[in-house]
């Protein structure tokens, strides 16, 4: 057992419970909101987010850990405003995303252990002059920015280094998921014991080869964007992939999310332009995937393993090196 930050305060990891372990709550461009304020609608982005995380409480889901890092907008006083409506813990992040676009440029100048201090900083100190400290460690990257070019690759170590110096996991977002190797490659340069990382949209491909790959290296995998079919892996897709590594033994190497969010300030009609929104909620996991992995023989133990059991060590083994 071990104390989790969340923006409650420290709680338990045996009381995390049921946990999707990639969601977001508020996506904000930085710089936007500050300098128009007319362009976000605080009150309604507030109504919105108890309404989604409180439908989201009644299907028995516990906590969502919220990776949306600075360059994402991350508000930690409106976090800590949703977090007072609602019984869904949420775990703060640290780190960086710079995935889609560019890191920005205040860190491409920067030497990754600038980096990791900042990050540090989130994880000891607390966020934003808060008490609330960070539970996890963000980091990126996307064939969009460049794949791993010099400035992803320091962002990676930098973000390995803070979890050296603090012992909290890392998940990562990948575009596309062969990404994943190449971070898992970072990282044990680094150090880094890679049963402490978490490479995310790994379920994006339905190469499972890749998957038993990542896993075998250590690595959970992110089979963590269930609703966002705008890629070519649909609904089958990608519940067959869980329903074959599930059968192969690998159910205590994976966890289920959405990728979701309760507000964000894209234009993503037009960057994804087909996108089937109506599927994209925090409860198409509890209210459609897991009755599809149950009738294809997924058993309730292993999906108690990935919703409970795969969060909860994952933070349960938190600890500086």
């Amino acid at each position: 057992m071990a104390n989790v930050s969340s923006v409650r305060g420290l709680i338990q990891s045996s009381d995390l419970g049921p946990t999707l372990m990639h969601e977001h709550i508020v996506w904000l461009t930085p710089g936007i909101r500050e300098n128009w304020p007319d362009y976000f609608d605080e009150d309604a982005c507030i109504a919105i987010a108890e309404r989604k995380l409180n439908e989201l409480a009644t299907r028995g889901i516990r906590t969502i850990v919220d990776l949306t890092p600075p360059d994402a907008g991350r508000d930690i006083k409106l976090l800590k405003t949703i977090q007072a409506l609602t019984p869904i813990n949420i775990i703060p992040c640290t780190g960086i995303y710079g995935a889609i676009g560019a890191v920005p440029a205040y860190w491409i100048f920067k030497e990754a252990d600038d980096m990791a201090a900042a990050f540090i900083q989130d994880i000891h100190e607390g966020i934003q002059g808060s008490e609330i400290a960070a539970g996890i460690i963000k980091l990126a990257t996307d064939i969009l920015s460049g794949g791993l070019d010099e400035v992803h690759e320091r962002c990676l170590r930098a973000g390995a280094r803070a979890h050296r110096a603090t012992g909290i996991p890392i998940s990562t977002h990948t575009g596309p998921a062969p990404l994943g190797l190449d971070q898992q490659r970072v990282f044990l340069e680094e150090g880094v014991d890679l049963t402490r990382v978490i490479i995310g949209h790994v379920g994006d491909s339905t190469d499972t080869d890749l998957h038993k790959r990542l896993m075998d290296a250590g690595s959970t995998i992110g089979m963590d964007r269930f609703g966002i079919y705008y890629y070519p892996e649909g609904f089958d897709d990608r519940v067959n992939s869980v329903v074959q590594l599930c059968s192969e033994g690998y159910a205590d190497r994976m966890i289920l999310s959405h990728d979701h969010w309760c507000w964000h300030d894209w234009d993503l009609g037009k960057i994804m332009p087909g996108w089937p929104w109506e599927k994209h909620t925090y409860t198409h996991i509890s209210d459609e995937v897991l009755p599809a992995l149950r009738e294809k023989g997924v058993s309730d133990e292993q999906i108690d393993q990935m919703l409970v059991e795969n969060p909860r060590r994952i933070f349960e083994t938190e600890g500086a090196y």
